[in-house]
């Protein structure tokens, strides 16, 4: 009798673990309503930032004339600061309520390299509150602010990033070295100042602590960059036109805002620009980005909701965003979500983007620690050329090293363990992306969740891959793919899965040949089922490694 009911039990199990499948693949009807973004509204009266003062000459510094005009401009109620044609240095830039600050299609804000005159104050890096240099261009607490027209602004950021050896020709890296600085003791990473490298050697340089002010890291200061835009706790806002390059740090930083529109904004970097990200949108709400290109040093267009505990005690998700019709050239990701999600993610729609060139295409990240819940992503009609990593990857083991390893570079292979699931513990969970063209990639697909937390419930619908090599599924659970069909060069195996579960491969195809398609490890895989799908080019359809059972595996035509 004990046997009898324990085979029943399996029974049980067996069949709701298929019907949760069945569930996963007809969730995605109901998907929550898109946002509307508030927009900006401004008086048309224009205030010039010459009659304040201001010459485009390229050595007055006018930080003082331009401020004076964006200040009177919110006093009279509101309207255009205008930066005509000129070349305009200038130091920090303070945006205030009801402005537009207006960058003639010829003109240049060029921020100033004289360290001098960016003070230490209260700011956020990666996350956490820190100490930094100020900002080039801030705003805090406003309402209906606008940076617009189609000029440059240039945050002068070679003068405060290192750069590694391994970036530069032997040409590049002994002109940098010539032009002043300091290396480190390995000779691998140039320096622009003692200051700075001092910095790189103290853990969470400038993180705020218990009874730390900035005079306890004046010695450091140099190493402090900033980010070149930061919008803090600000509503209505618009960044349109302009091209904003040649960030310390990352170059756009919208933080605990609402209602943030990006259109038609070119946003560079050069490519080897340490933490030179795009855009990192954290913890903001009601997020419209269109039409915009991003050709930099880190990740191209980020999500982001603070960093580990940080994060979890602002509990700011970054949510409703819409993300349309943008191009990614270099970066090390084209759309990203993470590392720092701690206070979570959900309600994101990509929409009509191309990711040129970039490391990564698709890239979701997190790591132990941050906790958080990413949910609700949906993700439409993609194209990719010349991805040297991943076209689409989720990996819970985030390590903060380039995607792609630089000569000398190594990978470590990572311990796995089990843990207790904890506040600390990060989920990844229903993720939509249909309609994706990959033309050149190491990888397809890599899905990498946690033993006692798996990424769940994803479904990959409509993808045409060409890559080196196929999918691997590591501790997922409810995964989908269908109408995928995959042109690899690597043929052995065309998919490998690894301790996961209900994993539907439904009109799989091939293209090129497949030496093994199905390489299935891991006691805890079951529940795989291909369905309707190509195999007559595949020399061995199946292999069962590790622990893994046979029966694990169903195939239905």
């Amino acid at each position: 009798m004990t046997q009898q009911k324990s085979i029943t039990n399996k029974v049980k199990k067996t069949c709701l673990a298929w019907l949760g499948l069945l569930a996963f693949s007809t969730a995605w009807a109901q998907q929550p309503a898109r946002p509307t973004i508030q927009q900006v509204s401004f008086p048309t009266d224009t205030l010039s930032i010459s009659s304040f003062g201001a010459k485009g000459d390229g050595q007055y510094l006018n930080t003082e004339a331009i401020n004076k005009a964006i200040s009177t401009c919110s006093e009279k109620g509101g309207g255009v600061v205008l930066v005509p044609a000129g070349l305009w240095l200038t130091g920090p830039i303070e945006m205030k309520s009801n402005v537009n600050l207006h960058i003639g299609r010829d003109a240049v804000v060029l921020f100033t390299d004289d360290f001098t005159q960016y003070k230490l104050v209260e700011s956020n890096w990666e996350g956490e509150p820190a100490w930094r240099n100020q900002n080039p261009i801030s705003g805090k607490n406003l309402e209906n602010i606008a940076v617009t027209g189609s000029g440059i602004i240039d945050g002068n950021g070679g003068a405060w990033r290192m750069v590694k050896r391994s970036k530069m020709t032997e040409s590049q890296w002994k002109k940098l070295v010539g032009s002043g600085g300091v290396v480190d003791e390995k000779a691998n990473i140039w320096y622009p100042s003692e200051s700075s490298l001092r910095g790189s050697k103290q853990k969470k340089a400038g993180v705020m602590r218990p009874g730390t002010t900035p005079s306890d890291f004046q010695d450091v200061k140099d190493f402090l960059r900033p980010n070149l835009l930061v919008f803090t706790q600000c509503k209505r806002i618009l960044l349109e036109g302009v091209t904003i390059q040649n960030s310390p740090a990352w170059n756009l930083h919208p933080l605990m805002c609402e209602d943030l529109t990006l259109r038609k904004v070119l946003v560079r970097n050069p490519w080897y620009a340490q933490n030179g990200d795009g855009v990192d949108i954290e913890s903001c709400k009601n997020v419209l980005v269109e039409d915009c290109t991003f050709d930099v040093g880190d990740d191209g267009i980020c999500i982001k909701s603070g960093r580990d505990k940080a994060g979890r005690d602002r509990g700011m998700p970054t949510e409703n965003v819409i993300i349309r019709r943008n191009v990614v050239y270099h970066a090390h990701g084209g759309f990203v979500i993470g590392s720092e999600m701690s206070g979570g993610a959900r309600n994101i729609w990509v929409d009509d983007c191309s990711f040129i060139g970039t490391d990564i295409g698709l890239r979701f990240k997190t790591t132990r620690g941050r906790g958080g819940l990413v949910e609700n992503i949906f993700i439409n009609n993609i194209n990719m050329v010349d991805i040297p990593g991943e076209a689409i990857l989720f990996d819970m083991y985030y390590a903060a090293v380039d995607p792609v390893p630089l000569i000398g570079d190594k990978k470590e292979a990572v311990k796995v363990v089990t843990l207790p699931v904890t506040e600390k513990t990060p989920r990844f969970q229903n993720f939509e992306i249909r309609n994706v063209q990959v033309n050149g990639a190491e990888k397809g697909i890599f899905v990498r969740g946690l033993p006692e937390m798996h990424i769940k419930n994803i479904l990959i619908e409509n993808a045409h891959i060409s890559a080196r090599k196929g999918v691997e599924l590591i501790e997922a659970s409810n995964i989908q793919l269908k109408n995928v069909l995959l042109s690899t060069t690597e043929t052995n195996p065309l998919i490998r899965i690894e301790n996961s579960d209900n994993i539907r491969l439904e009109e799989l195809k091939q293209q090129t040949g497949t030496d093994v398609l199905l390489s299935i490890a891991g006691e805890s895989s079951r529940n795989i089922e291909l369905h309707g799908s190509q195999v007559e080019n595949v020399k061995q359809l199946s292999e069962f490694t590790h622990g893994a059972n046979r029966k694990a595996l169903r195939i239905k035509k």
